[in-house]
């Protein structure tokens, strides 16, 4: 496959990936700014999202103060924000576009339509009405945007270079959405009411990647912050975990290997097998915020490794 080509269907796949983790991201804070707290710490927490997202310098000097109705524009349809959900999914609809003739004609008009679908709601008014709602439509479009992929495409180069960008992406937002919250808790309340609030707010992380029946299913018992990093840290039977994704980039390497990406699969084998033998009590001793932000680095490190060995070589 000519690289020009796998990278279209790879960025392709990483921008509605991105789409829909930003959407779950903002989510998660609008879920919990609902709850009861102080102006300061719902602040802090979107500023610990713009901050983990590497965004709040951006943030600032468009906006200076900081509200809630700011950064979801920002974060949702400011243009000149190259992760924003609109940029996100315009950049995907003009990669698939180039690439019109590898795609099949249900995976490009779902993303032509998503797109078209995408101007109508933000016009419309939802993202100030319901933005839940508005993220509910983004992650349904994503999750419609891989079952066609997989539904009606060859199983070819084309599928395995998608799905690289898929899991990469996943991989990368997973760990910022669990840093997000662990990267700003601060010491928990004994008091009832605050042990009560943590709740929801666990919850509401689990539920914004789709794991609060799972976790219901594999814990059976009460909501712990040790027990949400192990969900969606090390177990892979948890489709948006780290490890999970992590066992798909390495199987989608080696469909695709050539002659000079054995050390990138090497690379993703070894962050792999970390994860796979990994405890939660090691990675909780020596520090989950530390643990999380290396991962992101070498995360990044992988991406520029598979566009170096296959892709069209990132901009020095």
């Amino acid at each position: 496959m000519l690289s020009r080509t796998a990278d279209h269907l790879f960025w392709m796949a990483r921008y509605t990936e991105r789409a829909e983790n930003t959407a779950r991201m903002l989510d998660v804070n609008v879920q919990t700014s609902m709850l009861p707290q102080s102006a300061e710490d719902a602040e802090q927490g979107w500023r610990a999202m713009l901050g983990i997202s590497e965004l709040q310098s951006a943030f600032d000097h468009q906006y200076g103060l900081l509200n809630a109705k700011d950064v979801l524009d920002f974060m949702v349809r400011d243009p000149d924000n190259p992760s924003s959900i609109a940029a996100c999914l315009t950049e995907a609809r003009e990669n698939a576009r180039a690439v019109r003739g590898t795609l099949t004609t249900e995976v490009w008009e779902t993303q032509n339509a998503t797109w078209l679908d995408m101007q109508q709601r933000l016009s419309s008014g939802l993202l100030e009405t319901d933005p839940s709602q508005f993220f509910e439509w983004v992650k349904y479009r994503s999750h419609l945007s891989r079952g066609v992929t997989l539904g009606t495409m060859l199983k070819d180069e084309a599928v395995h270079f998608i799905r690289l960008g898929t899991f990469l992406e996943r991989a990368d937002n997973t760990a910022r959405i669990l840093d997000v919250k662990f990267h700003a808790a601060k010491e928990i309340s004994r008091r009832d009411e605050a042990v009560q609030r943590d709740f929801y707010y666990w919850a509401a992380l689990l539920r914004s990647v789709s794991g609060f029946e799972i976790y219901r299913k594999v814990y059976r018992d009460v909501i712990t912050p040790e027990r949400v990093a192990e969900l969606l840290m090390l177990r892979g039977d948890m489709p948006r975990s780290l490890l999970a994704c992590m066992e798909e980039v390495v199987h989608n390497l080696k469909e695709v290997r050539n002659d000079v990406s054995s050390d990138t699969e090497r690379f993703a084998g070894k962050l792999h097998a970390e994860l796979q033998f990994g405890r939660i009590e090691d990675i909780l001793a020596a520090g989950l915020h530390d643990t999380l932000s290396e991962f992101l680095e070498r995360i990044f490190v992988l991406g520029n490794r598979v566009s170096r060995d296959f892709l069209v070589p990132l901009a020095a």
